[in-house]
């Protein structure tokens, strides 16, 4: 894999057409956007305690013109459509800080439940909003499925198990972690209590064996989601942990923090094995200024596992490859926030404090057949059963990711 030198090329920015109110529940932040797993459908909490569910990809029309308005007009409203996906607004009465899809489980034949069609999967949206609660929304109707109470305090992130179970974590500002199982009509199944500030981001593992967990502490906790213990503390950073991902193949977690950096760890032994620093393009940055200008906001991986994207109050969008230790793109944006890749590569989304949300280009990278076989391996095999295996030395670094 070689990286690309290729800037970011901004495709289109979608603006929210409602007019700014200045009341306690009117924030025009966009905190989170989301693909579903699948790729058909993209959300975006675009302030005044709205989502706009679109369907994927855009049309032609606003991928040409790269600034529109997405106007509300109610719960029901569905202003554009394409096929039998048509645009959705979910009016959920608080402002909405998190967002995560997952894959309902099909329902057997002989359910009944008018929301699931026999046979065909239903996606869900659950989105963490001001007050607490969770309201759970079935995607193809706009129907609100659930509202979870539990939390007492906003609810800033949120999870689903990857591997399409009804288990949904959420993270909140009362210093908690809930485990949801849907399954059960949404009961609360888990309450853990390791944090002492907010907790910002929880991510679980795609092997679904692991959750990460970052508050406005300097360090991250990994938990155990086959016992909901914690297994270790993660400590490297110099200030607050704000965001955290996993690789595709769970063998790597990394966490970015205000204090500019990202650090890739290890997630099974708790090593650190590289750290990401954002260095300010401009020295003309004023060094005097009380905020630190390359304060990291948010940090994922792309699909294949070979790149990371972040966002920092620099004002810039970042695309570091995994091999490197500086980045190999950068795109101007402003008042940063959250950003995700699409899940089939190609794309990031990002959302700003003005409540737009943008979609740039991203590396598109045949993965050379070691990093498969790698990547393979790792969905099954943990770091310490790597190192068992009776393999060269060189090897077991390579599979470790130690060398790359």
């Amino acid at each position: 894999m070689k990286p690309s030198g290729e800037e970011p090329v901004l495709l289109a920015e979608l603006k929210p057409g409602r007019p700014q109110r200045y009341d306690w529940k009117s924030s025009c932040e966009t905190w989170s956007v989301a693909f579903s797993p699948d790729g058909a459908w993209f959300a975006w909490s675009q302030g005044h305690c709205v989502v706009k569910l679109i369907p994927w990809p855009l049309g032609e029309a606003e991928l040409s013109c790269k600034t529109s308005e997405r106007k509300s007009r109610g719960s029901k409203a569905e202003t554009w459509s394409r096929g039998a996906a048509k645009e959705k607004t979910l009016e959920c009465g608080q402002i909405v800080w998190g967002l995560a899809f997952s894959a309902w489980p099909a329902a057997e034949d002989g359910d009944t439940d008018p929301a699931c069609a026999v046979g065909l999967p239903c996606l869900v949206l659950a989105t963490g909003l001001n007050d607490g609660q969770i309201k759970v929304w079935e995607v193809q109707t706009g129907h609100l499925l659930f509202s979870l109470l539990g939390h007492q305090d906003v609810v800033r992130d949120l999870s689903f198990a990857p591997n399409g179970s009804p288990i949904l974590v959420s993270a909140s500002r009362d210093k908690t972690l809930r485990v949801w199982d849907l399954s059960r009509d949404g009961r609360q199944v888990q309450v853990s209590s390791g944090h002492v500030l907010w907790v910002y981001c929880c991510s679980i593992s795609p092997d679904c064996s692991m959750l990460c967990s970052a508050a406005g502490e300097k360090s991250a906790l990994l938990w155990s989601m086959r016992s909901y213990t914690l297994i270790r503390r993660l400590e490297g950073h110099q200030s607050s942990v704000v965001s955290c991902d996993f690789s595709p193949d769970s063998a790597l977690l990394v966490t970015a923090s205000y204090d500019a950096c990202v650090i890739m760890w290890d997630p099974y032994t708790g090593e650190q094995l590289r750290t990401l620093r954002h260095v300010p393009l401009y020295s003309m940055l004023d060094s005097s200024s009380e905020i630190h200008t390359s304060s990291l906001r948010s940090v994922c991986f792309s699909p294949e596992g070979l790149y990371l994207a972040t966002v920092a109050d620099d004002r810039l969008l970042r695309i570091w490859a995994l091999e490197l230790r500086s980045p190999v793109a950068f795109a101007p944006m402003t008042n940063g926030l959250c950003c995700m890749y699409f899940p089939h590569g190609g794309f990031i989304a990002t959302g700003t404090r003005d409540g737009h949300v943008q979609f740039w280009t991203a590396p598109r990278v045949l993965s050379s057949l070691k990093h498969l076989c790698r990547k393979a391996l790792r969905t099954f095999l943990t770091t310490y059963q790597v190192l068992a295996l009776p393999i060269p030395r060189k090897l077991k670094e390579f599979l470790t990711y130690r060398t790359f």
